[in-house]
């Protein structure tokens, strides 16, 4: 591979971040697409040495936001993904693009926990927000192969007791990915009634029994109006989870 300017270099990743294709980049900068590819792949996997130092598992007496890996941990669950088949593992959470404001506090949630740096990748509808380091499945055990609802999810001890100091935060990020806060309708009696709900869906029943696990934890009434989906729709139960979870924005 030709030596070629870092501006070049550092132009090409920010257009490979911003959503354009490599055989895009490659054409239009007049390179072959091996270099370009080269340079996109590889960008943003840190050297282990940056975040090592910043594992709470691997080193107990690191300082950790245990609030936002509370955040996180629910956001993983929720939409993430965790890569561990690359030689740097790589975290993954898809947000729609809609949400901005989602995007912005998941990304703080990665660097508040381990990341040095966090990339967004467009993608058809959602933006993938990814950090690499090799001590992410420190962090995330319930990695593996295969879908999430396909095999069984767990939180380590270590774990439970996080979410049971910060349940706000850890349903926060189950209900930023996989929820919404809406409008129900009924009628009765040809009149049309109006108020606000929670949803939370996710194929995988472990995961809705740890977000019902968390509600209990912080007080707020559910129910399972579905095989896949539990409902939080009483009064006092939705004012209540507004206090930790709000609209999305």
């Amino acid at each position: 591979m030709a030596v070629r300017p870092l501006a070049v270099r550092r132009q090409a990743q920010f257009e490979h971040r911003n959503g354009s294709s490599i055989s895009s980049i490659a054409a239009r900068l007049g390179l072959p697409y091996q270099t370009v590819r080269t340079w996109c792949r590889h960008e943003g996997a840190p050297d282990s040495r940056f975040t090592e130092d910043r594992c709470f598992r691997c080193r107990p007496a690191t300082p950790a936001d245990h609030a936002q890996y509370a955040y996180l941990l629910g956001a993983y669950l929720g939409d993430g993904h965790l890569v561990t088949s690359a030689k740097v593992p790589v975290l993954r959470i898809s947000c729609t693009e809609v949400y901005p404001d989602l995007m912005d506090q998941t990304e703080r949630a990665m660097l508040a926990t381990l990341a040095n740096r966090v990339q967004r990748i467009r993608q058809k509808g959602c933006v993938n927000l990814q950090s690499y380091s090799k001590h992410w499945p420190c962090l995330f055990p319930q990695a593996g192969p295969g879908k999430k609802h396909e095999r069984k999810i767990e939180l380590e001890p270590w774990q439970r007791a996080t979410v049971l100091d910060h349940p706000g935060a850890f349903v926060r990020g189950l209900f930023h990915s996989d929820g919404c806060r809406a409008v129900n309708r009924i009628t009765k009696a040809g009149r049309t009634y109006e108020y606000p709900r929670y949803l939370f869906a996710n194929e995988s029943a472990d995961i809705l029994a740890l977000c019902g696990w968390a509600l209990d934890l912080l007080g707020v009434a559910w129910r399972l109006n579905r095989r896949n989906s539990l409902s939080v729709a009483r009064r006092d139960a939705v004012a209540l989870l507004d206090r930790h979870v709000g609209p999305k924005s």
